[in-house]
């Protein structure tokens, strides 16, 4: 399914129900989206949720890679799917595959632009639900141009325990249509 900008406009106006408006939606990004390079490097821990004798412990190279597409919508923002593969904190393999909405601000009289938004993943963990992908919810923010952006995302403190979540992801996403 080819899908135009004035095509995929016209069709989600017209569509039934939600259900067809997300295929029309995601079938788009397939169709005209750009294709795209992740690569990973770097995790972050909370050192106010972690002890240093566990940070020393955990992975903060969270070496990966992974691939997308984006499509920059009518209304100037990115609409990505992925699928991307990290070594965890315990330098174990992490997969995820999702979708991505970022609002995108153009930094004037610069090709520079930064953007927020949100992304919703299925993740696999070989430390949660035995590797079985769980969805998750997860801001998302990036500073570069449209074809080369830092991108990082963040994953809140899960419980009141200390030694779970606060940790900030830091990937590049490079356009390479």
């Amino acid at each position: 399914m080819l899908c135009t900008s004035t095509s995929y406009a016209q069709e989600t106006t017209d569509s039934a129900g939600w259900w067809q408006h997300t295929k029309n939606r995601l079938g788009n990004i397939v169709d005209n989206g750009a294709e795209e390079l992740y690569l990973s490097g770097y995790s972050y821990h909370g050192r106010n949720t972690y002890t240093a004798e566990r940070i020393r412990e955990l992975n903060e190279k969270a070496w990966g890679i992974g691939g997308g597409r984006t499509f920059r919508n009518a209304a100037g923002n990115d609409e990505s799917l992925f699928f991307f593969g990290i070594r965890d904190s315990h330098s174990k393999p992490q997969l995820m595959a999702g979708y991505a909405y970022e609002w995108v601000f153009d930094i004037p009289k610069t090709p520079l632009e930064f953007s927020a938004g949100y992304t919703a993943m299925l993740v696999s963990r070989q430390d949660y639900f035995g590797g079985f992908p769980f969805p998750i919810p997860l801001p998302i923010a990036g500073f570069g141009t449209k074809k080369a952006k830092l991108m990082a995302s963040y994953v809140p403190r899960l419980s009141s325990n200390k030694g779970n979540g606060d940790v900030l992801l830091l990937f590049a996403r490079f356009e390479i249509d």
